[in-house]
């Protein structure tokens, strides 16, 4: 009874939000230069994040170290990244602008942790000049790292883990699926030989305390991730008996719980995200490791909405089609593989209001200039018109937040909003609109003459 309750309080949000958007001008009818706005509900951000670090403090033994951070990636957006810090979570960054954002949030470098499969020695002294802890992905980086540690302070203020692949297998979408034979990600743990070179590599570097493994996120379902986990868990069990000491102390166990893009439900949630992993690997529990966490669509994708006005309606072949503002420079992973990435389409009148109606198929198109520019097909809705919106809801995450410039499309503006006891909608702006001029800069507009012939 408690999940419908929430899951109503959030459509209800929701829906105040957008008419509130329209009331105050975020977006508008055909007189209006804000034909897109993209909205974070961020009271469902901090109810995730409190979702999180309750799912595991109720499991843990007391006392257990555990670091929740969020994986940059998912909603490179500062002031995200300083909400979920307040909410008392790190950053996760795989890349050298992961960590500025994460940096510019305010995250402390002791709870911000550096993956990525290609580091720079740059990237690597950097972090191990902050004390950010890092996972090396591969065997050539580990001898990188050999160097850096051996030329920097002892001991080392950064932990250092290896990421391994345990090799489980795939989920429903293999291009996010990381625990495969081949996955470009970390050390194969089932290749000939690699158990034996990872137990000799630790015993070689006592300055290596962790192990990290993530399996995939969306179309991975919960007991593969967990097979990852129970994998990860029995290599460091290994290494310490071979060690004679509690060397690995910490096992970062990634992230990727998948996110329901069918409904407004919430599913699966972290505690039966926890309860598969109590289930899989019940020592995980009993404070002999220290945790980290790096979860990121799960933690921002059911709080994010697309809201587009409706520009034009036509009739194609029988085929009637509402083309829009919002498509592939949002929505880019839906666009390419609509399959793989179904979204759902909500209709508004022009005020705001849901609108409602006798259904009729139509196509969702965006305003990119290729055919395929399409966010639904044949999708049963009530009729849409000229100026009404559509709302694209559980884009919080990958979506409007990771913009893509098909067609010189600018960046919409992103809001946070909140809604007070009363019903009163307020926004706070946390990316503005792109300008033209700033396209223009991005593209090389001052370097116009760079190609001309010098006289």
């Amino acid at each position: 009874m408690a999940a419908d309750m929430d899951v109503r309080g959030a459509a209800e949000r929701r829906d105040l939000a957008v008419r509130a958007a329209v009331e105050q001008g975020l977006v508008g009818g055909h007189d209006s230069a804000q034909p897109l706005v993209c909205l974070l509900d961020t009271a469902g951000i901090r109810a995730s994040a409190t979702a999180l670090t309750s799912a595991f403090a109720a499991a843990l033994a007391p006392g257990t170290p555990v670091l929740h951070t969020f994986a940059v990636k998912a909603a490179p957006l500062v002031p995200v990244l300083r909400l979920l810090a307040g909410a008392g979570l790190g950053c996760e960054v795989a890349s050298p602008g992961e960590l500025a954002l994460a940096r510019a949030a305010g995250v402390d470098p002791e709870r911000t942790v550096l993956d990525s499969p290609a580091k720079t020695a740059a990237e690597l002294r950097e972090a191990l000049a902050l004390g950010i802890a890092v996972n090396a992905d591969n065997r050539q980086e580990l001898e990188r790292l050999d160097a850096l540690v051996a030329a920097g302070p002892s001991p080392s203020r950064s932990p250092v883990g290896v990421r391994i692949n345990p090799q489980t297998g795939a989920g429903a979408i293999d291009a996010l699926s990381t625990a495969t034979a081949t996955s470009k990600f970390g050390i194969a743990l089932r290749d000939p030989g690699a158990r034996e070179w990872l137990v000799r590599a630790f015993l070689d570097r006592p300055w290596l305390t962790r192990l990290h493994t993530h399996s995939g996120s969306q179309g991975v379902p919960l007991p593969l991730i967990a097979e990852g986990v129970r994998e990860l868990h029995a290599l460091a069990e290994e290494i310490n008996a071979a060690a004679g000491r509690r060397q690995v102390d910490t096992l970062d166990i990634g992230g990727g719980l998948p996110v329901n893009f069918a409904s407004d439900e919430e599913t699966p949630t972290y505690a039966e995200y926890v309860s598969a992993l109590r289930g899989a690997v019940p020592a995980l529990f009993d404070g002999s490791y220290g945790l980290v966490t790096e979860f990121g669509r799960s933690l921002l994708a059911k709080h994010g909405l697309v809201l587009a006005r409706v520009e034009y309606t036509k009739t194609t072949g029988a085929r009637p089609i509402a083309l829009t503002h919002a498509g592939v420079q949002l929505a880019t992973r839906t666009v390419y593989a609509p399959a793989a990435w179904p979204l759902r389409i909500l209709p508004y009148d022009a005020k705001g209001a849901p609108k409602a109606g006798d259904l009729l198929a139509q196509d969702i198109a965006g305003p990119a200039c290729f055919a395929g520019d399409l966010l639904a097909t044949a999708r049963e809705l009530p009729r849409l018109d000229p100026g009404d919106l559509i709302g694209v809801p559980d884009t919080g995450a990958y979506f409007f937040t990771a913009h893509y410039g098909y067609n010189s499309l600018p960046r919409p503006a992103v809001h946070g909003f909140t809604v007070t006891p009363e019903g009163e909608v307020r926004f706070a702006l946390a990316r503005p609109a792109q300008s033209l001029m700033e396209i223009v800069t991005e593209a090389g507009g001052a370097f116009r003459d760079a190609f001309l012939p010098t006289r």
